[in-house]
This record gives C-alpha cells, sequence and structure tokens, in this order.
C-alpha cells in the first residue's frame, strides 16, 4: 500500500476543501451584504393588485411578493441563515430604480417592466409574467378606441413606461390630448372614477385588478387596442453576478416545477384578500412562452 501517495490524495483532497469553503466565503455584492446586515429588504407596492398590494392588514402581499418571498428561501439556504431578518419599504414607479441602484431596497416585488434602458440601470429575472398595454374608462364613456380620446384627458402613473406609448400613439394617430398623472396606480384610477380623465392607459393586468376592486366593477371597461406587450420581472442591483445566479436560479426552477403556475392560479384566478375579489385574468400563451423559454432581454 502505497500511504505517501494516499497522504498526497488526502491533503490534496483537504486542498480543494478549504478553497471551496474560502470561495463560498468570498460573497460580494447584495449576498455580502445580507450575510453582514442578516437582513435582506423588499420593495413592494402598494396598490399593484394581485402582485404586489396591501392587504386588510396593511401587509404587502401577491403574486410578485410569493416570488420574492422564495427566493429569500434560497438566499436564507445558501447563505445558512435561517433566521434572516426580511424587511420591506414602499416604493413607487418614480422611485424604485433609484432606491435600488442606492442599495436602500435590494429586491423590488412588484409590477416592473424589463425594459432594456432600465437594464442599463438595474438587473432583471427573467419575465415572470407578460401583458398588454390597454385603458380602462367608464362602460358609459362610448370610448372603444384609442382614437376615440381625441381631445380628452388621459391618464397614466407617473414614471411607468405607458407615458411614452401614449405620446407614441398621439402622434401616429396625429390626435391631441389632455396629459395627466397619477402618483400611483390607485391615484389614477381615481381620476376616471371621479370623472377627472376619459381613460387611464396602463398595463392590463393591472387595470383588471382595479376594475375587480372598485365599488361598481360594471360600471368600468377596458377597451382599445393592445399598445404593446410588456413583461414583468423582480428587479435587483446591476452587475450582481452572485445575486442574479440565486435569482435566476430560483425563479426557472419555479417555472419547472409548475409552482408559478400554482402561484398565478392562486393570486390572478381565484379570489384574493382583503376583498375576496377575483381579477380573472387568463393565462396567456405569452406568459406561458415565458415559463417555457425564460428570458430576460427585456422590450
Amino acid at each position: 500500500m502505497n500511504f505517501p501517495r494516499i497522504a498526497l490524495c488526502l491533503a490534496g483532497v483537504g486542498f480543494i476543501a478549504a478553497g471551496a469553503a474560502a470561495q463560498a466565503q468570498a460573497l460580494d455584492g447584495t449576498l455580502k451584504k445580507v450575510a453582514e446586515t442578516k437582513t435582506i429588504t423588499l420593495g413592494t407596492r402598494d396598490s399593484s393588485i394581485g402582485f404586489s398590494y396591501l392587504d386588510g392588514n396593511q401587509k404587502p402581499v401577491g403574486y410578485s411578493m410569493d416570488i420574492c418571498n422564495k427566493i429569500v428561501e434560497a438566499i436564507k439556504t445558501q447563505l445558512k441563515i435561517p433566521d434572516l431578518k426580511v424587511e420591506t419599504v414602499g416604493v413607487t414607479s418614480q422611485n424604485r430604480i433609484p432606491l435600488v441602484q442606492g442599495g436602500t431596497v435590494d429586491m423590488e416585488c412588484g409590477s416592473t417592466t424589463n425594459t432594456t434602458d432600465r437594464a442599463k440601470q438595474v438587473a432583471f429575472s427573467p419575465d415572470i409574467f407578460r401583458y398588454s398595454v390597454r385603458m380602462v374608462v367608464r362602460a358609459d364613456s362610448g370610448i372603444k378606441t384609442f382614437a376615440d380620446l381625441k381631445d380628452k384627458t388621459v391618464v397614466t402613473t407617473s414614471g411607468t413606461t405607458s407615458d411614452a406609448l401614449i405620446k407614441s400613439n398621439v402622434r401616429t394617430a396625429s390626435i391631441s390630448i389632455k396629459s395627466a398623472y397619477g402618483k400611483d396606480h390607485g391615484d389614477s384610477f381615481l381620476q376616471v372614477e371621479s370623472g377627472r380623465a376619459a381613460a387611464f392607459v396602463m398595463d392590463d393586468i393591472l387595470l383588471a385588478g382595479l376594475v375587480a376592486n372598485a365599488k361598481n366593477p360594471a360600471d368600468f371597461a377596458v377597451v382599445g387596442e393592445p399598445l404593446k406587450t410588456e413583461n414583468y420581472a423582480i428587479m435587483f442591483r446591476k452587475d450582481d453576478p452572485q445575486m442574479k445566479a440565486i435569482v435566476d436560479k430560483t425563479v426557472i426552477g419555479m417555472f419547472n416545477s409548475g409552482e408559478m403556475e400554482k402561484l398565478y392560479t392562486k393570486w390572478l384566478l381565484t379570489p384574493i384578500p382583503p376583498r375576496n375579489i377575483t381579477i380573472n385574468y387568463p393565462l396567456s400563451a405569452e406568459t406561458r412562452d415565458a415559463w417555457k423559454n425564460p428570458s430576460d432581454k427585456g422590450v
């Protein structure tokens, strides 16, 4: 028996193990921050109904929140911090990107569209949902198409991609409108509800949630040709490969296991708190494609 050779092999194994351990401890970016503070901070929304909104106890809940919570569990396991503290910070369409960039928020769990312009500032998970941009109007308004908005007040939420879409379509249709802005989706919808605006242009899934949650849902209709198909993703800091790896692995794992479809059914096809409304937004071919062919390329 060649003891020196075995001893050398064992020493080599020990060296590799030690190197692997050292490598595992060489955390960087978000994971390093989380490991040092034993805290992770999630950015949440107040009125992205179905995705990230406040329940009856003012707790952020929804489809995007559940996905972020799954990522948090993966981070707990990888960092071996079972008692990791999870804090939440309310964000808006206007401040969500700066708060992620500046480190106040580690992951934004809301209804953020992954665009190529935004990807220059932050990073995104693979698409978790795809939707169309349309408009909500009062059902008795007579408005059916974008052209019907001529000389009317059209509202959208400040800091969203819908603003540029409205302006582009106004130029294409050669019509004039009066632009208005809401501080959040609830405020924008209120402007239509109160008659201050004729239409609210936004992601059709968010419009469906707002209508379902209205006092009299039959008073409203989501109408018009889709202005664009876009996509939601979980947002986090750019140039952070360790965080990117754990986010992508977790989200793609949820696609493959069927867990993502279960969450979709939970939040978009069955009654949700606090009023037990049902958004009833059927699962589209576009979203199924996002799950089948994961992509973070943006629009």
